[in-house]
């Protein structure tokens, strides 16, 4: 038997019928599709610190279940201090059933916990269908223990779809769960 999420399951037998009947699709390999999760943390001005690059490492590593890899500048910037080949980043790239599971944990678990949460802005989409979204603290994953948090950097998660239509991947994000705000700047 093959496991399958719950977000999985959801796509499936719900979310794909509601897309098909609202966009009027002739196929199913028409209706969007969320491709991969990544995320992404800059270390910044810690590039120096080698405890603190480690330590992102392990936390990113921690909330999404995935080992994760550096990322390295690929030219010198004097005004930055940067040499070609230096870590600037970490960041993972999750499918398949580790990106629904990291999904459902993200809507169900972490974003709560955000305080004074209004939802996510409904604008950060790009001209490939792709959302982007910022998470000012990592403390909001319970994987992380407080106590242990050395500087607070922050991450960006990046759902990438199938579609290359706003409006689509809005539908299939918001039928996911993700909770968007509903103003009209969001």
């Amino acid at each position: 038997m093959i496991y399958r999420s719950k977000l999985q399951k959801l796509y499936k037998e719900k979310i794909i019928p509601i897309l098909i009947k609202k966009f009027k699709y002739r196929s199913i390999m028409e209706v969007p599709r969320l491709k991969k999760i990544v995320v992404h943390q800059g270390i910044g001005f810690s590039v120096f610190d080698k405890k603190i690059i480690d330590y992102s490492m392990n936390e990113i590593t921690n909330i999404t279940g995935q080992k994760a890899i550096f990322c390295y500048s690929k030219h010198d910037e004097s005004g930055f201090k940067l040499r070609k080949g230096m870590p600037i980043g970490v960041k993972v790239t999750l499918r398949k059933i580790k990106m629904y599971e990291f999904l459902e944990r993200l809507i169900v678990v972490s974003l709560p916990r955000v305080r004074d949460f209004n939802g996510v802005k409904g604008n950060s989409f790009d001209d490939y269908g792709n959302y982007n979204m910022g998470i000012m603290e990592q403390m909001i994953y319970p994987e992380i223990n407080i106590d242990k948090i050395k500087k607070n950097m922050g991450m960006n998660i990046t759902f990438v779809t199938s579609t290359r239509k706003k409006e689509e991947a809005k539908s299939l994000l918001s039928l996911f769960g993700i909770p968007f705000k509903k103003n009209k700047n969001g």
